[in-house]
């Protein structure tokens, strides 16, 4: 289990998550610790008027709750493992892959954290567009 570390936090990344109901603020409060304790060079912000990114060297994930689950949108171009099959949606996906996570569904912290740990050394080798070969 991943414990909760001191890491800068965006004010508005807490508005965010304090306006949700209290299994999506346990959710979002999860991953935003995974993805902190993934690299402590992690920033968190807003894009997209109200959406929570983390950041380093791009585009990590973002947080969008929904009625009925949260997504975490990964920004991987498909390229980061997934050996423990937690991703759940953007299979075919050029640019990204969404894991749901749904009222009472677990969190796989370490599944979680390998594929930010992955996202991130690729966004350090230049992002997944320049792995890929594109542009």
């Amino acid at each position: 289990m991943i414990l909760a570390m001191d890491y800068a936090k965006d004010p508005r990344v807490d508005q965010y998550i304090d306006a949700l109901p209290e299994w999506q603020q346990a959710v979002c409060r999860k991953v935003r610790d995974l993805v902190h304790a993934a690299d402590p060079e992690v920033e968190e912000t807003i894009k997209r008027t109200v959406q929570p990114y983390f950041v380093l060297n791009g585009n990590i994930c973002a947080l969008l709750a929904a009625k009925d689950h949260v997504n975490v949108f990964l920004y991987d171009g498909g390229l980061a493992p997934d050996p423990q099959h937690i991703i759940t949606g953007g299979h075919g996906n050029q640019t990204g892959r969404t894991i749901a996570f749904h009222q009472g569904d677990p969190v796989n912290e370490e599944a979680l954290l390998d594929i930010f740990r992955a996202v991130i050394a690729d966004n350090r080798a230049g992002g997944w567009r320049k792995i890929k070969g594109g542009a």
